[in-house]
């Protein structure tokens, strides 16, 4: 008809739309996705979509692609180019594991290890596989006057962590910390660009690749876009961990601490398959295993000798 012009949508029923599409295909948090994916393309906080606002045209159009395409399991934090990470929030896209807030409790329990350390001048800290940076700079950020060395063996994801390495650099430098980004293979390092540690680390904390070679993750987020580099670990998926026991046998000091995250089924129940196991033959004491926030046993921590 000529002269009709179509009604403009409101964000509610734009956002109604799209968790139905987000839904039917099985994305685990459609309302939320699509409140992030809204909230990215109007360039305004999740918390001020006013429902019954208009939205515009151009807006709508853009929203309806990224829609389509977080419906094809192209993570979120892929479309929007950031994850948080408790009171961070780090550049990711493709090349770099994407922080999960199950690591957020990993490090939890590194930096309340940390601040108890009494009468530390300055606390020496090892993050190995870092990836994009997350657990080195949120312990560099909060614990005050701690000296971070970060190591991430892949040179993308390195490039992600120094992206945000750089974009923390004030409030790292106001928590009078020091951050050393390393591309270096964790499990030798202890011989190459960290061997001036040997004995002298307080803490290391690390997520490694541990999911065994033949597993298919479950998630087509995980298996058809986090880097194979970060996620697999040999046949049982602790050879990393094994070797990185061996690196921080030689870089901890006499009662430093190691703090490992590994799979709920990879806890102490798991046996000689189990993270728990592998320390205790490393040598190490103290070995105990911690839960999520989900309950489910994903930290193992452990004191050198």
């Amino acid at each position: 008809m000529a002269g009709y012009t179509a009604p403009t949508r409101s964000i509610r029923d734009s956002l109604v739309d799209a968790e139905r599409r987000l839904a039917n295909a099985n994305v685990p948090t459609p309302r939320v996705d699509a409140e992030l994916l809204l909230a990215f393309v109007m360039d305004r906080p999740r918390g001020r979509l006013f429902m019954s606002d208009p939205i515009a045209d151009d807006d709508r159009i853009r929203f309806e692609s990224l829609v389509a395409r977080r419906a094809s399991r192209i993570p979120l934090q892929h479309l929007i180019g950031e994850a948080p990470f408790r009171h961070l929030v780090l550049a990711v896209g493709p090349g770099v594991f994407v922080p999960r807030p199950e690591t957020e409790t990993v490090a939890e329990y590194a930096i309340r290890a940390l601040k108890d350390l009494a009468g530390a001048d300055e606390r020496v800290v090892i993050d190995l596989c870092t990836g994009s940076g997350a657990i080195a700079i949120a312990i560099a950020t909060e614990v005050p006057d701690t000296n971070v060395y970060a190591v991430e063996v892949d040179e993308v994801a390195t490039s992600w962590a120094a992206r945000n390495v750089a974009t923390y650099a004030d409030r790292i430098s106001a928590a009078r910390s020091v951050l050393t980004l390393h591309q270096a293979d964790a499990t030798t390092v202890h011989d190459g660009v960290l061997a001036h540690l040997r004995g002298c680390v307080d803490l290391i904390v690390t997520n490694p690749p541990y999911i065994p070679d033949k597993a298919v993750p479950r998630d087509p987020e995980v298996r058809e876009h986090d880097p194979a580099l970060a996620l697999f670990g040999g046949p049982d998926g602790l050879d990393i961990v094994r070797a990185i026991a061996v690196s921080a046998t030689a870089l901890l000091r006499s009662g430093g601490l190691l703090v490992v995250e590994h799979s709920d089924e990879q806890g102490e129940g798991a046996g000689a398959s189990g993270v728990p196991y592998v320390l205790r033959e490393a040598g190490f004491l103290d070995v105990k295993d911690h839960k999520d926030l989900s309950g489910r046993d994903r930290i193992t921590t452990a004191r050198r000798v």
